[in-house]
């Protein structure tokens, strides 16, 4: 969590609400339906419906790219970004959507590209030209040609208009049930969308898909050809899926692949070499550039970067903004740029800690909350947290989904006033409650100089200094969020792979 402003002191269902859309924007922006459009594709040409019109998805990405910068955050990083622009334009420049055959209002539209400082590894893309790669995935790249493949993909995403065609095929009953399914995950957890939509949680998550098989074949399609016509050897591509493939297993999250609306992994790969193979017939594909790439990501974060916070022994410590506060039992915890998010693991209860943004007292936060419409104050007053002015609230609140009781606590705190927001089912109350109150209460200066002064682990190239296998080069002195395996996969190499001396490999630092 860092210091970016958010909404405050809204109603708790408008606040519900704007988390949901905050962690799951990009599907409500899909699904959010005004009409339907007749134009046409920049990659066929032909007429269709689709749910926006072309200068209405350029405005939706405008609107969207800031939020998801502030969720996220923009990796610090100047020259490794103008690095994946460079990139991204090159691939850019031999998509349908810079061809001079198709229409000029789709050639002069402008591309972001950005790198976005998430651990996770991902890369999506707005309507109307805007393409995010995370520093996740650039750890898990070997080269330039592999980016390429990733980053025309993305373009593929915008210049087939994807978003707009799965608004086309959205119902309105469709978009109310989902949204309804979005908000009780929120509140509940995955549960919830199986309550609210009335059917199992598979049909649930197949309704919450962002794009169709389909629309991802047509990425990958095109993410080939246009890195191919740009000279890269696409067939590079392969070798990323399959980490992807590698990480899922990891993970225990493989799944059907009808059921996914990406393709399975292992299937992309050999799709990705069967269409690189077609396109070197045709095309010269020889650039790699596994060199230069390596060295543009040399010294990024790798993993989380506790810099921003990190949970230790049941307490979220953040050395930045130097607080600390217990995590609840039986609560997971998911950091983000903007809020803390902790949630019962059995999925009754949330709690959600950020900045009161306009707020100059706890006091005036803790009265402009509980007299906002639809909240009613059950209990409220003002109290010491660890020598810091606090002020709590505690209401009730009716939502589509039933009435929720809520733990409000204001605290003044480094010249801001933080909030910390309890809520779950008003019949469940009194079962979270004490946990509510142990972590707001428990919220304090961070002085212990161990993890005030902690800091990431970064990747770092080095040069294999014997032939071995992998695992005997793995280093013995990991930092714990890395296993020898992590590392396999972040090289693209099996444990038992033979590495000949010399080679260049990724290790954490």
């Amino acid at each position: 969590m860092e210091r970016y402003p958010v909404p405050t002191l809204a109603s708790p269902a408008s606040l519900i609400r704007h988390r949901a859309v905050t962690w799951l924007a990009l599907v409500l922006m899909v699904l959010t339906v005004t009409g339907c459009a007749v134009s046409k594709s920049p990659i066929t040409g032909n007429k269709r419906a689709y749910g926006y019109s072309w200068e209405q998805e350029k405005q939706l990405g405008r609107e969207a790219d800031p939020q998801i910068v502030a969720q996220y955050g923009e990796l610090d990083d100047a020259a490794l970004t103008a690095y994946v622009r460079a990139v991204g334009e090159r691939v850019l420049a031999e998509s349908h959507l810079r061809r001079e055959t198709t229409d000029p209002e789709f050639r002069d539209v402008e591309f972001t590209f950005r790198v976005l400082d998430s651990p996770v590894v991902n890369a999506f893309a707005l309507p109307g030209g805007f393409v995010y790669v995370t520093r996740g995935l650039l750890s898990h790249l070997n080269n330039e040609a592999q980016l390429a493949v990733v980053l025309g993909h993305e373009i593929t995403h915008v210049a087939g208009r994807h978003a707009s065609k799965r608004a086309a095929k959205a119902q309105f009953a469709q978009i109310g049930l989902i949204g309804g399914a979005i908000l009780g995950q929120a509140v509940y957890g995955g549960s919830a969308a199986e309550n609210i939509l009335g059917v199992g949680s598979g049909a649930a998550q197949l309704l919450l898909l962002k794009y169709g098989r389909d629309d991802e074949r047509e990425s990958d399609q095109y993410g080939v050809e246009y890195s191919a016509l740009a000279g890269y050897q696409a067939g590079e591509g392969a070798a990323f899926f399959t980490s992807l493939r590698r990480i899922q297993e990891e993970a225990g999250a493989t799944i059907p692949t009808w059921q996914s609306s990406h393709p399975d992994p292992g299937q992309r790969e050999q799709y990705i070499l069967q269409s690189a193979a077609e396109w070197a017939e045709q095309v010269t594909m020889n650039r790699i550039d596994e060199e230069e790439f390596l060295r543009e990501i040399d010294g990024i974060v790798m993993g989380e970067n506790p810099r921003e916070g990190f949970v230790e022994n049941s307490m979220f410590y953040h050395p930045e903004l130097r607080f600390q506060f217990p995590v609840p039992s039986g609560f997971g915890l998911q950091n983000g740029r903007s809020q803390v998010a902790m949630f019962d693991q059995n999925q009754q209860a949330i709690m959600i800690f950020t900045f009161a943004q306009d707020a100059t007292s706890a006091q005036q936060a803790a009265t402009e909350f509980g007299q906002q419409e639809g909240v009613q104050v059950r209990d409220s007053g003002s109290q010491r947290v660890n020598g810091h002015q606090s002020s709590y609230v505690v209401a009730d609140a009716t939502t589509e989904q039933g009435v929720l009781r809520l733990r409000a606590t204001f605290i003044e705190f480094g010249g801001s006033v933080y909030y910390f927001l309890g809520y779950t089912a008003q019949a469940n109350f009194d079962t979270f409650d004490n946990r509510f109150r142990e972590t707001m209460q428990g919220f304090d200066d961070l002085t212990d100089r161990s993890k005030l002064n902690v800091e990431p682990s970064r990747l770092r190239l080095v040069r294999a200094s014997r032939t071995a296998t992998f695992r005997e080069l793995v280093p013995s002195n990991l930092p714990e969020q890395f296993s020898a395996t992590d590392l396999a996969i972040i090289n693209q190499v099996e444990l038992d792979d033979t590495i000949q001396r010399g080679r260049t490999l990724k290790m954490p630092r």
